[in-house]
């Protein structure tokens, strides 16, 4: 199994976009599931579905701190980390379009009248209508490899 098909496969059991990517990476970044879930679970829908930094982005950049960044209070080493988290950012969105989770939706699914926008605090269900009008499955998708990409980790998911 690839990682990218283990976060499609939390996706589909109804994780949020960030905890199917984090969950994607637990053995990388040496965290427990059910801790990675819980960590990640305020980010799905741009942060409580407020639609601000997309969810995957948040966990692609948790995984990046844990692979890349650094623990001393350091402004050079902040600097240094902050850099790379931007380019990382930058490539993302010249991939995706944004980002931002409510311009990811408004620029895949502008056919669709369905996609919300709003701050409605309210999840979505999963139903076949939602995943044939959003492009979050895709967007997971594409952040597990991306994140593989840029940080160098094997795209192959341990059996466990």
């Amino acid at each position: 199994m690839t990682r990218q098909e283990k976060a499609k496969t939390l996706f589909l059991e109804g994780y949020n976009c960030s905890q199917a990517v984090l969950g994607a990476f637990c053995d990388v970044i040496e965290i427990d599931f059910e801790t990675a879930m819980k960590l990640a679970s305020s980010f799905g829908g741009g942060v409580a579905r407020m639609r601000h930094i997309c969810g995957t982005c948040s966990a692609m950049f948790m995984v990046a701190g844990v692979v890349r960044g650094n623990s001393v209070p350091s402004a050079q080493l902040k600097s240094e980390h902050y850099s790379f988290i931007q380019d990382m950012a930058k490539s993302f969105a010249d991939r995706n379009g944004s980002i931002i989770c409510r311009e990811i939706l408004a620029l895949r699914a502008q056919k669709s009248s369905v996609v919300d926008n709003g701050d409605d605090p309210r999840a979505n269900e999963r139903t076949e209508a939602y995943y044939r009008t959003r492009p979050c499955l895709a967007v997971v998708e594409d952040a597990v490899g991306f994140t593989c990409e840029w940080l160098g980790i094997d795209e192959t998911y341990p059996d466990v």
